[in-house]
């Protein structure tokens, strides 16, 4: 079966354009509507709503899609698997992990996962859970680090860190000498506060809606180094995993009277084939998880 017709179908509903599908595929344009069209001929449908703007999907379209993004992903596992079975890899690991954890927790477990599979490449990104869960989804990603309470059933996932959530003030300020802070106290001051789609911003959004505070957002930045800058300046305070604070003299954690707990998880796409590659990181982070718990 020449499964051309449905990649490029997906490639066009994806993009909504036959010229960028085109790009992306490395093909002609003429090529990808073309053959399109044959397809759309045989099955006596039309697929694709040809707009002036916008390529979408029609109503029949939208349901051939569903089967034909399960089929590519069947297909792809199916080649992994031949190449496999005949001594070959896919050598690369595709990882998306949020920027806390990606710079205080993940360096030295990238390193060391290196160092004992040299021929393995890694690609690291950084993004937001919520981004991270979507491009799981659509297989840009081949795991990703996501909050371990939110786990959409498309996704399988394993839990390997719990780390508390702490307010972080300069070393000045008046929560800096207390031993924990309520959250009505919190929502007083003005926040640092991460760009919707992080783990970071949706605590604060899930703390507001249960307790009925609203936020008094001073700055927004997904960059740590300003968040903490900021923080450190006296013109807003904000919440940061407790591993981020270390060796930070001029800042201090001071935990919730309500202690909260973040749960991460590594996750993968339900149902899709993992590669040696993948799962020989998966089971390495794991691995590292519980050596740190022992210790």
């Amino acid at each position: 079966m020449d499964i051309r017709p449905l990649r490029y179908l997906v490639a066009v509903a994806d993009l909504g354009s036959f010229t960028l599908a085109a790009e992306r595929l490395g093909v002609a344009q003429p090529a990808v509507s073309m053959s399109i069209r044959n397809m759309e001929k045989q099955l006596g449908l039309s697929l694709l709503d040809r707009g002036e703007k916008k390529v979408k999907p029609t109503a029949e379209g939208a349901l051939l899609l569903v089967h034909a993004r399960r089929i590519l992903d069947e297909v792809e596992a199916a080649e992994l698997a031949l190449n496999e079975a005949r001594g070959l890899t896919k050598g690369e690991v595709r990882i998306g992990i949020p920027s806390m954890l990606g710079s205080y927790y993940f360096p030295p477990i990238l390193m060391a996962f290196k160092h004992r599979h040299q021929n393995l490449n890694l690609a690291v990104f950084e993004d937001g859970t919520r981004s991270i869960q979507k491009k799981i989804r659509e297989g840009t990603l081949d795991v990703g680090v996501i909050v371990a309470d939110r786990v959409p059933a498309d996704l399988e996932a394993v839990s390997f860190l719990q780390e508390e959530m702490v307010v972080c003030v300069p070393s000045d300020h008046r929560f800096a000498e207390m031993e924990a802070v309520s959250f009505a106290d919190f929502f007083e001051e003005e926040l640092v506060l991460f760009k919707e789609g992080y783990f970071h911003r949706e605590f604060i959004d899930r703390v507001c809606e249960k307790s009925g505070l609203t936020p008094r957002v001073a700055f927004e930045s997904n960059l740590i180094p300003l968040t903490k800058s900021i923080v450190r300046q006296g013109f807003g305070i904000t919440v940061f995993l407790k591993m981020v604070l270390k060796d930070e003299p001029d800042l201090v954690a001071v935990p919730f009277k309500e202690r909260v707990f973040l749960n991460m998880s590594i996750a993968w796409k339900k149902g899709a084939y993992q590669s040696i590659a993948d799962r020989a990181f998966v089971d390495f982070l794991l691995e590292h998880a519980e050596v740190a718990a022992d210790k």
